[in-house]
């Protein structure tokens, strides 16, 4: 892990942004369609951290956006080429579209100023969506991702992140996945290569000191 000043440079408000992934009532809720993802996220502490981030970065200044994956009911746009989006289509809880599904889940505050984005296609949270656009346009150099799952959606936001030349941050219990050696593993042996890995009180901690220091 970098050295907390190291990681208050790299996290400055003013040119961070918090993603959080999937974290929607039809994925991580007491409903979910995916019940033993929800119980890892909620067991391992990762949608309280996640919580607790997000309000952290309300304060902070931090903008704060939601990637939500949803689909229309009648599926028009969704993808069929893989295994998953075809088991996901005969899941007992669709995501579809103005469904409290794909409403952003408690504890999770959203605010006024927050960005939701939501996607009809893929795997990807910034691939294909406005996510990388919306950034630019406020300036941001930093990106914080957290959320769901470590399988598939949380490489791929990391991986498209850098790629797009963001420095990318991953607070390691502010993740979920299954099982959860998986998910630990993934973190150490592939998003440690290209993003930082720290955790949110250690983050948490940059944001409330940069913001004292502000308002000396």
């Amino acid at each position: 892990m970098p050295s907390r000043e190291q990681l208050a440079a790299q996290t400055d408000p003013a040119t961070t942004a918090l993603l959080t992934v999937e974290c929607q009532q039809g994925v991580v809720g007491p409903d979910s369609a995916l019940p033993e993802l929800a119980e890892a996220a909620v067991s391992s502490g990762a949608l309280h951290q996640v919580a607790r981030l997000v309000a952290g970065a309300h304060e902070a200044g931090v903008q704060v956006l939601h990637a939500v994956a949803e689909r229309r009911p009648d599926g028009r746009g969704a993808n069929r080429n893989a295994r998953l989006f075809r088991a996901a289509g005969r899941l007992p809880v669709q995501q579809h579209s103005g469904t409290t599904a794909v409403r952003v889940a408690a504890p999770i505050e959203v605010a006024g100023e927050d960005l939701v984005v939501r996607r009809l296609h893929g795997l990807s949270p910034i691939a294909g969506t406005d996510v990388d656009a919306l950034l630019r346009n406020l300036g941001c150099r930093t990106l914080v991702v957290t959320g769901v799952s470590a399988n598939v959606a949380i490489p791929n936001a990391v991986f498209d992140a850098v790629n797009l030349g963001y420095t990318v941050v991953v607070p390691a219990d502010a993740v979920a996945g299954v099982p959860a050696d998986y998910t630990t593993a993934m973190i150490r042996n592939t998003l440690a290569l290209v993003a930082t890995v720290t955790t949110a009180d250690v983050l948490l901690d940059c944001w409330r000191t940069r913001g004292a220091g502000a308002r000396k």
